[in-house]
């Protein structure tokens, strides 16, 4: 006897978003895997758990490219911010995933806006932040089993955050200049040290380990992406220049003025994570922000992805991102594309999370209606193909607590 554990859910409007709708539609889910996403007289195995999603729409889970989820724990002050480590500008060897707790009350929120991965990053005030870690939004008794992948990227800030944390101490880097230098400083000092590891690898010679100068040289090897906060024009170009100097993998994160050099960003493929959009000029750098700086930064042909930025903007108001930005020119695809299947292909999980397909992870969020809809609510969240929230008759949710689910 097969001991799988088969989901179906059936009946729903299927948004695959990288194939066509199917109307009606059926995703199966074996073992927490997409095994078949078809149409609506796809067989249901004997024995499956089925969830009518009849006159619903059915999507993948949503993606939050650039969180601080669980390190910067909404509402709880100077106990649970965690965000920046700001001792040391470089701060390569700092890793988010030390700081998450799964704990924090945004990780219901997340559920509540049909979000089911979040790449957690440390926040902008170093000039190097350190690792980031891609990670489910439910599911574990601890972080490390929500863990998808701990080797997506390094978080790095240009423009006024570091310059302004540092500045205030007295200390290099205060200036523009000052956050550059320490950029090539570190990078030089990286390949250097991935020079005599390899020499004295050749040699069978002893090598003493730097935690810091490792992360920097797999960036360099390109094993990790450089996630490079920056907002106004000046500070992308810098991030450009520096990228092509040596030569790592660059995602802007922000890119409130990417629309002043957009050609310039899809002539060179890079892509944005655009936002948060729900937000005051609350500084200098960001004084040209708008939402419909998004529509143009797309249409130009450059790969884009939203973010809240959790906790400057609430996790579930992901999508009201994505509602407004259409309102504001981007088309409705990409705006889907931007939730889902971009952000996985920007920060490589695109062969687990990001779409319904099969061979991806078993995360289904259920709609009442097109999620796009100012007033679309979830119903059913599947998180690895196992339901982690659903509704209730009163209207609210009611999430599948840790203590249930292991049981």
């Amino acid at each position: 006897m097969s001991n799988e554990r088969i989901l179906a859910v059936t009946g729903g409007n299927v948004v695959p978003v990288s194939a066509p709708e199917i109307p009606g539609g059926t995703v199966l889910i074996t073992d927490g895997v997409i095994t078949e996403v078809g149409g609506p007289h796809t067989p249901v195995p004997d024995g499956a758990e089925v969830i009518d999603a009849t006159g619903k729409w059915v999507l993948p889970g949503f993606v939050e490219a650039h969180a601080h989820l669980g390190v910067a724990e909404d509402g709880e002050g100077w106990s649970g911010e965690d965000t920046n480590e700001m001792t040391d500008p470089n701060g390569a060897r700092f890793r988010a995933l030390d700081g998450i707790d799964i704990e924090e009350v945004g990780f219901r929120d997340a559920l509540a806006g049909g979000v089911t991965t979040a790449v957690v990053k440390p926040g902008s005030g170093n000039p190097i932040g350190g690792r980031t870690v891609a990670i489910k939004t439910w599911g574990g008794r601890t972080v490390d089993e929500q863990v998808i992948s701990a080797d997506v990227s390094v978080k790095s800030a240009l423009g006024e955050n570091p310059k302004r944390v540092y500045g205030e101490k007295k200390e290099t880097p205060s200036t523009r200049l000052g956050v550059a230098a320490v950029l090539r400083e570190a990078f030089v000092a990286a390949r250097n040290y991935a020079e005599a590891r390899a020499h004295a690898s050749t040699k069978g010679e002893p090598f003493a380990r730097n935690l810091t100068h490792e992360t920097l040289a797999e960036v360099l090897d390109g094993d990790l992406v450089w996630d490079q906060h920056c907002h106004r024009h000046d500070d992308i170009a810098t991030a450009i220049r520096l990228s092509e100097e040596f030569g790592y993998r660059l995602v802007v994160n922000h890119g409130t003025e990417g629309h002043k050099i957009a050609d310039v960003l899809a002539e060179k493929d890079i892509p944005v994570i655009f936002g948060p959009m729900f937000t005051a000029r609350s500084k200098v750098e960001l004084r040209d922000r708008a939402i419909g700086n998004l529509a143009q930064i797309s249409a130009a042909g450059v790969k884009v992805a939203i973010t809240t930025d959790h906790p400057v903007v609430p996790i579930n108001f992901l999508v009201h991102q994505a509602t407004l930005a259409v309102k504001e020119g981007l088309p409705r695809q990409v705006a889907l594309e931007a939730l889902t299947t971009n952000p996985a292909e920007i920060l490589g999980l695109a062969g687990r999370v990001g779409a319904l397909e099969a061979g991806r992870d078993g995360d289904v969020v259920v709609w009442d209606r097109d999620p796009l809809e100012i007033d679309a609510r979830t119903e059913q969240v599947v998180i690895s193909g196992r339901l982690v929230q659903e509704a209730v008759p009163d209207g609210g949710t009611r999430v599948v607590e840790r203590s249930e689910r292991f049981a």
